[in-house]
């Protein structure tokens, strides 16, 4: 993985497309608006059996305890559209999307004062950390059902991450682990150089001025 790290803070900006207005203010500064889903992330596609199958709640709370995926599809259920951002330049608009809000998980947990800050575990050994308050929002979702259908394996079956503010890298596939923390610390990208917050609309793609901007390089990705 640190090898594409490397990769994309020295690969080229392109150009910007040419949208009407409304779109035109959707779209972050330097992305390239794409109709099709493309397909990135690092490692294999993990498999699982949904008998076994577990998301582990743990760090500070009053209570570490696991769910299974019944048990999440009991909690209430909530559908969104949004727009999302890849850091390597695409976005999509209008994606529909169907889960369980953040929010509604943490109705079900005992999180203890002071945690500020949550680091998303994914397989295969992936972190990504945000701040809890971001995490809230009401477009959040750990999701498991994309356009009407389960999400395909390559798009994070049996659940993922959807954060929509941020760059997609922060909306983590296969996601296995919520720990609460007191303190921030980086996940894997943000321990390469690419920013903490990752806004994409302040292009805070990488963490220092000194790293160029990614390339469209997905346009030579599988997609959907």
């Amino acid at each position: 993985m640190q090898n594409k790290a490397d990769r994309l803070k020295a690969a080229r900006v392109p150009e910007r497309p040419e949208l009407d207005a409304e779109r035109q203010r959707r779209l972050p500064p330097g992305q390239t608006l794409t109709e099709s889903f493309p397909i990135l992330h690092e490692g294999r596609v993990p498999e699982y059996d949904l008998a076994t199958w577990d998301l582990r709640i743990f760090g500070e709370v009053e209570e570490e305890r696991t769910f299974t995926f019944t048990e999440l599809q009991e909690l209430p259920v909530t559908r969104t559209v949004s727009d999302i951002h890849c850091v390597t330049r695409w976005s999509k608009f209008d994606t529909p999307w169907e889960g369980v809000r953040f929010s509604d998980l943490m109705k079900e947990i005992g999180v203890k004062p002071g945690a500020e800050y949550v680091m998303i575990h994914a397989d295969p050994d992936y972190e990504t950390n945000l701040k809890l308050a971001d995490l809230l929002k009401d477009d959040v979702l750990l999701a498991w059902s994309y356009d009407g259908k389960p999400l395909t394996a390559k798009h994070g079956w049996p659940l993922r991450l959807v954060v929509p503010e941020f760059y997609f890298w922060k909306s983590a596939k296969w996601i296995r682990g919520i720990e609460f923390m007191k303190q921030d610390r980086p996940g894997y990208w943000e321990s390469n150089g690419f920013h903490n917050t990752a806004d994409p609309f302040k292009e805070q793609r990488f963490s220092s001025d000194e790293y160029y901007m990614p390339e469209d390089e997905w346009k030579y990705m599988e997609a959907d």
